[in-house]
This record gives C-alpha cells, sequence and structure tokens, in this order.
C-alpha cells in the first residue's frame, strides 16, 4: 500500500520505516530540509536502537523516501498518518497546531480517495474535528475519512515495540476505514484491537497514566519504607508475584520523564478539569513525581554545609537509557539547582552529552560550573559526592570499589537503585537510594543545624576554608561536627 508520513520525529520516523520493513511503499514529509538530506543519507535524528539499519535497508530496496513535497507526498497516498507532535502548553493542554497545519495541506493536496490516521496523542474529540476540518477545505470532491491508531512505543525500543506491539489500536467510525488499517497491519501479524475513535484516543492516556499512576504509587511507598525501615526492592519483589499486580513499573527511582508520562498526564487532568471534573489519581502522580525528582537533591542539602566549591559528578543526563531524550529528564531538575548553589559539576552520559550542552554549554554556569567528560571514571575523580540519575549500563557495571577508588568523598545518591546496599556498605561508601536504608552512619557529615550553631567556632578553626566566598574544600566528618557544636554550646 502506499504511504505518506508526515512528521519524522520518533512517532513518525519509526512508524514510517517499519511499515516499509514489512513491505509497503512509504513516504515520509517534513518541513527541515537538513533532516531530509540527513534521513536520505541513512542518518537518524534521533537515537533509537535498530532504527538507523532499517533506515538505509528500505531506503536501499526503495520502500522508503523522505521529502519536503507535501503535495507529491499525499496527492496519490492510500493512507496518510499523520506523527507530529503536540506539545504540553503551560497550563497543560496539548497544543494542537502541527496537526492542523498538516491537516490543511492533507485537504489542499489529495486528489484520491483517502484514510487519514492520526498517530500523534491528541485530546478525545480531536479526530472528530480533523476529519470535518479536512472536508470543510478539500480542494478536490474525493472521499476521505479519518481514524485514530495511537502508538504505545517506549523510548529505546521503539522498533521493537512497533515490530512486536502488544496490541495495535484502531478507532475508525465506518466499516471502510476500519478494513483499510486492517489491511495496513495485516502483516504485522499482531492482534488488533478494533473500537470507535473516541475510544481509541482514550485508550491512549488511559494507558500512559495508569502506567504513571504505577510509578508514582511505588515512589510514594518507597518514602515509606525509609521511614518505617522497610526495603522498596522487597516489597516490590513480593508484590510482582500477584498477576493482579504484575512485575513491571514496580522499580523506585527519582521519578518519571520522557515525552508522554509527563505531558499525557497533565493533558488529561486538563481535559478532566474542561468536563467540569477532577481526575484525583492522575493529579497525585503528578504532584508525588514533581516531588520525587528533587528528593535526592534534598536529602544531599540536609547532609551538607552547601555545594559551593564542591566537585560534583553526575551519572546520567538522559531521562532513560537506550535514547538521547532529555524531555523531562530529573537531570533538568536537579543541575539548575547544583548549579545555583554554586557546585562544580562534572557529567557523564554515554549518548545525551551532545543535546544537553545546547541547553548547558560547558564552562561557568552561574555561580557553578558544568563539565562534560567521556567516562565516568573521569566524573569520578576527586569527586566530593556523586548523583546517579540515570542507569545507563555504563554506570551500572562500575564495581563499588570505583567509587571509594576514585572519589575524595566517597559520597552517593543513587536515583536509581542500582547497587546493592551491603555491597556499597562493604566498600566503605555513604550510600543514599531510594526506599532503602542508606549504606552506613555518615562518617562525613554537616547538617544545616550544625551550620548554623557551629559556624563562628568552625571558622576560627580552619575546619572550612574561605567559607565567605563560598568555597568548601571538604566535607567535615561527623565528630569535627559534633565537637564544633559543643564548643559553640561552652561559649554561648
Amino acid at each position: 500500500m502506499k504511504i505518506a508520513v508526515a512528521g519524522t520525529g520518533y512517532v513518525g520516523l519509526v512508524a514510517g520505516v517499519c511499515f516499509a520493513e514489512v513491505g509497503h511503499m512509504v513516504t515520509c514529509v517534513d518541513v527541515d530540509e537538513n533532516k531530509i538530506q540527513l534521513l536520505k543519507s541513512g542518518v537518524s535524528p534521533i537515537y533509537e536502537a535498530d532504527l538507523e539499519r532499517l533506515m538505509r535497508k528500505n531506503y536501499d530496496e526503495g520502500r522508503i523516501d523522505y521529502t519536503m513535497d507535501y503535495r507529491e507526498a499525499y496527492r496519490n497516498a492510500d493512507a496518510i498518518f499523520i506523527g507530529v507532535g503536540t506539545p504540553e502548553r503551560p497550563d497543560g493542554s496539548a497544543n494542537l497546531t502541527y496537526i492542523a497545519a498538516v491537516a490543511r495541506q492533507i485537504a489542499e493536496s489529495i486528489e484520491k480517495e483517502c484514510l487519514v490516521v492520526v498517530k500523534s496523542t491528541v485530546p478525545i474529540g480531536t479526530n472528530d474535528k480533523v476529519e470535518q476540518f479536512i472536508n470543510d477545505f478539500l480542494v478536490n470532491d474525493v472521499h476521505v475519512e479519518v481514524a485514530s491508531n495511537p502508538e504505545f512505543l517506549a523510548q529505546g525500543s521503539a522498533v521493537r515495540d512497533t515490530l512486536q506491539a502488544a496490541r495495535i489500536i484502531i478507532g475508525t467510525e465506518s466499516d471502510w476505514a476500519k478494513e483499510m488499517l486492517m489491511k495496513i497491519y495485516e502483516p504485522f501479524h499482531l492482534p488488533i484491537v478494533a473500537v470507535k475513535r473516541r475510544s481509541a484516543e482514550m485508550i491512549k492516556y488511559a494507558s500512559n497514566d495508569f502506567l504513571a499512576l504505577k510509578i508514582s504509587y511505588m515512589n510514594d511507598i518507597a518514602n515509606l519504607c525509609e521511614l518505617v525501615g522497610a526495603d522498596i526492592g522487597e516489597v516490590a519483589q513480593g508484590m510482582s508475584f500477584d498477576s493482579r499486580i504484575g512485575s513491571r513499573f514496580l522499580n523506585a527511582g527519582i521519578g518519571y520523564g520522557g515525552s508522554c508520562f509527563p505531558k499525557d498526564t497533565k493533558a488529561l487532568e486538563y481535559l478532566a478539569k474542561q468536563h467540569g471534573y477532577e481526575l484525583r489519581t492522575v493529579k497525585a502522580a503528578i504532584d508525588v513525581n514533581k516531588e520525587q525528582k528533587v528528593i535526592l537533591y534534598k536529602k544531599a542539602c540536609k547532609r551538607l554545609i552547601t555545594f559551593h566549591g564542591l566537585k560534583v559528578a553526575v551519572l546520567g543526563l538522559t531521562f532513560k537509557p537506550g535514547t538521547d531524550d532529555l524531555r523531562e529528564a530529573p537531570s533538568l531538575d536537579n543541575i539548575p539547582l547544583l548549579l545555583e548553589n554554586g557546585a562544580d559539576i562534572f557529567a557523564y552520559d554515554p549518548v545525551g552529552t551532545d543535546n544537553f550542552k545546547k541547553l548547558y554549554p560547558e564552562g561557568r554556569n552561574g555561580r557553578g560550573s558544568i563539565t562534560y567528560v567521556e567516562r565516568p571514571e573521569e566524573a569520578l575523580e576527586n569527586a566530593n559526592l556523586c548523583f546517579i540519575f540515570t542507569e545507563w549500563g555504563s554506570i551500572a557495571a562500575l564495581k563499588p570499589y570505583i567509587y571509594q577508588k576514585f572519589m575524595k568523598t566517597p559520597l552517593v545518591y543513587d536515583g536509581r537503585n542500582i547497587y546493592d546496599v551491603n555491597e556499597m556498605r562493604k566498600a566503605g561508601i555513604e550510600y543514599h537510594s531510594i526506599g532503602r536504608r542508606q549504606s552506613f552512619t555518615p562518617k562525613y557529615m554537616i547538617t544545616q543545624e550544625e551550620l548554623r550553631i557551629g559556624r563562628k567556632n568552625i571558622r576560627n578553626q580552619n575546619k572550612i576554608s574561605n567559607h565567605r566566598s563560598g568555597r568548601v574544600h571538604r566535607i567535615l566528618p561527623v565528630e569535627e561536627a559534633a565537637g564544633a557544636k559543643a564548643t559553640s554550646n561552652r561559649v554561648g
């Protein structure tokens, strides 16, 4: 079948390449000339496993092409898939500007009967409006219908998730549209769930928001585990054997990110408000996630005097492994806070560094600085503390002794629970994670309260150099902080 795809981001490009892989003739459309040339050369603008190989294979075999000429691409297409972005507005609603622009182009271009399929995540009822819009602006008298076909991709495994999907959701209002989509997906040999358009739109939001709820629930339970002395890893393991719960999305951490969960939870909450309904469960997931992203930073603030002058190793910048996507990544919440408080950051990520540099160029940044390194050991060398934000394989492969060997002070805040607490204890590392006890009573410690009480005495004893200018050369051991506090009490 002859298929056109509008948009060459995660949704559009992956869909187009996978359609070509099963035998369809595909033309992908984008407005960026540089991106089109990049795609024609077999280079993907996104980091996604196996994508470039399939791009080159299907381009060489003549089943896929890339163009800016939407009129030619849409003119005689049997089906046009819309995979453009629907970014979040400040109020949480979805911005449908790109959807409307593509719909207008389609109305101006098609010359034969055509099925328009919306793969982008859109609010319930959008497909109805797109169909009406296209028919209102049709230049040629042809039959056109709109169907909903939401994607369920996980970044880092998008190709596999398309070719080996658990199910294909198609939302149509006619037998003709349903049969067209069934034919398009027949070569995939996957389960197809056929529903009405609005149900298909809701399935997408309900699915993503349920997973976000599951993540936030486990993070909430993890925080309680720390208070009562339970271990979230053991709790999750015990829960996972219940088939009603399942084993996926039970890992506690520093919150969800990416292009889907944050946007889709806010969009559904906004939609509910527009209909006079409060979606309390989804709102709770959003609130928990917001707090969870900075929970380790807050722990570190209680643990230390200040970040001024400290070398802080940051391991992982992307929101998850297997992608270069930074959208809603925990690093974007924590690194600005560290820089504002004078930290000298040394950051490592195997694929996300170039994207992060666009946001935070290397060098001085506000009161702090940021340096990008090519190996995690470089970030750890002489570091006063370390934050782990992404569980990349190259980070998880680091043995506990590496932190002890390279760091000036082996103080680790692990947002992904990569390490075994006992192993970190044996290695002599002060280790803070999510929902588990810390590795041992800190050897190096000074709290904000101790700073307030003992500030004058600490300065006099030169245990902190240049505090007035914000330079801290070491983290004080507990016994020194306690001594400073006692001396201050005798004086005062």
